[in-house]
């Protein structure tokens, strides 16, 4: 195998800035984050998302991303900063590795989404998508 997993993961943790969850529910309802939710509509019924949240599935992020794509979604075209989630941190570090490299201001959240919901932080039943 060319490169595995734990090669990319290390690859995009050198380029990506992580945040932590701490410093993010304070700004839950600051206007100039997006939270991205990349995980699959099954996990988003099952556990819940962070209130607010944008669902974007992992397996449409270039094409969401891209102003010339025919599946773009304005909501990446804004000057935001957008702070990528899932389960665990370890999608979200490549996904947002993947949203540097296509000219977004994009973060990870550390420990993902199920260290948030342990951690008692706020938990939205329903979600937005695309």
């Amino acid at each position: 195998m060319a490169k595995g997993y734990k090669q990319m993961l290390a690859e995009a943790e050198a380029v990506v800035q992580s945040v932590e969850g701490d410093a993010m529910a304070d700004r839950l309802d600051d206007d100039s984050i997006v939270f991205v939710d990349i995980r699959d509509p099954r996990e988003l019924e099952r556990e819940g998302m962070i209130p607010g949240a944008f669902h974007a599935p992992r397996g449409m992020l270039e094409f969401w991303i891209d102003p010339e794509s025919p599946y773009h979604k304005p909501r990446f075209a804004e000057p935001k900063t957008f702070v990528f989630y899932c389960a665990s941190g370890w999608r979200s570090l490549l996904a947002a590795q993947l949203a540097q490299e296509m000219g977004l201001n994009a973060r990870s959240l550390r420990g993902g989404f199920g260290d948030w919901k342990a951690a008692g932080r706020p938990v939205a039943e329903r979600a937005k998508h695309g």
